[in-house]
Parts: structure tokens; C-alpha cells; sequence
């Protein structure tokens, strides 16, 4: 597993649960380490580890860790540059869904190595979509919806996600569009602000 998400799943519970939450996890876990290193590779073994101790820890399913894994990627301030870079994928929902599909290689132009889940959205309808997540750790899709729910609120869109299990080693989500215009969505400048 690249090392890029190990270390965002290190932030993830660091910023959300404290550096201390985060030593007993590891420690959970069966790991030496306690910090990663973003641009090496670790063994999937150490990633599945992580995740069922964050969950034993926290007395939830793994699921749900990683659903608030995608939350937190596209939500915290210290990691708003994947934000901006998921915001390029059009100015609507809609939009940012069909450039989903593009994602994978838009990823490796800024990190090589870096692989994420083949991503394939088909269009059943106006307001209806599946998606399609395709990787070697099963489970990743919830990272997925956590993305997908946040940037619904992100572009002020109204939608219900649904995990529709694994079809041939291909995890499924279902997406349906209620409103497109629910709520006014959050403010979003093609330049980035020097603060």
C-alpha cells in the first residue's frame, strides 16, 4: 500500500482523535512505527491492520471508519488541497460525478506511484448513477461515499449513497440525485488564497 494512505489514515485519526488515540492504535495494530512515511510502500497487511484497530478502538465497524476516512480527506482544513483538486472536476455534482472516471490517471500526473481505485459511474437516469470502485483492498469503496457525501455538500446537492455490496470483486455504490440545488453549496475560487 503506498504510504500516502497509511499517512492519511495516521492524520485522519490523529486530527480527529488525538496523537495518544493514535499510539494506541498502532500499538493495537501490532506496529513498530508510529509515523509513515507519505512517498514509501507498506505491505496491505499493515493498512488492514490499521483500520480493524481504529475500529476496535473506537467500537465501530471498519466500515465506518473508512466512510469517515473519505469524509475527513475532503473536509479537514489541513488536507484542502485534494478538495480543490476534486473541485476541477466540474461545477455541478453531476459534472464532478462523470469526471470521476479520470480521477485514477488525474492522480498519478501529481504522484506516480500512487494508485487508487479504478473508478467507472454509469448513468442509469437523470437522477440515478452506480459506480463502480475497483481495487485490491476491498472495503475502500466506504472511503468512497464518504468522498461522494461530502462533496454533495460541497456542491449543495441533496443525495442518498448506498454501499451495494461486491459484484465480482468490484464494489458498488448507489447513487441517487434527490436535488441538485438543495442547499447553497460551499464557496469555491479556481485561485488559490495566500493567507
Amino acid at each position: 500500500m503506498h504510504g500516502l494512505i497509511n499517512r492519511a489514515i495516521q492524520c485522519f485519526v490523529r486530527d480527529s482523535y488525538g496523537q495518544r488515540r493514535w499510539v494506541d492504535v498502532t500499538r493495537l495494530a501490532g506496529l513498530e512505527i508510529i509515523d509513515f512515511e507519505a512517498m514509501l510502500q507498506y505491505e496491505d497487511s499493515t493498512t488492514k491492520a490499521l483500520v480493524a484497530a481504529i475500529a476496535k478502538t473506537l467500537r465501530v465497524p471498519e466500515e465506518t471508519v473508512l466512510e469517515d476516512l473519505g469524509t475527513y480527506l475532503v473536509s479537514h482544513p489541513n488536507v484542502e488541497a485534494l478538495r480543490r483538486l476534486l473541485r476541477f472536476g466540474g461545477v455541478n455534482f453531476v459534472e464532478f460525478l462523470h469526471s470521476l472516471d479520470d480521477l485514477p490517471e488525474r492522480a498519478r500526473l501529481a504522484v506516480d506511484d500512487l494508485i487508487i481505485p479504478g473508478l467507472e459511474l454509469e448513468e442509469l437516469s437523470p437522477d440515478r448513477f452506480s459506480l463502480r470502485c475497483s481495487y485490491d483492498y476491498v472495503g475502500f469503496g466506504h472511503v468512497i461515499i464518504g468522498v461522494l457525501r461530502t462533496m454533495a455538500d460541497d456542491y449543495g446537492a441533496l443525495v442518498f449513497l448506498e454501499h451495494n455490496g461486491v459484484k465480482d470483486g468490484v464494489e458498488v455504490i448507489d447513487i441517487t440525485l434527490i436535488e441538485t440545488a438543495f442547499a447553497s453549496g460551499r464557496e469555491f475560487d479556481l485561485g488559490a488564497r495566500a493567507e
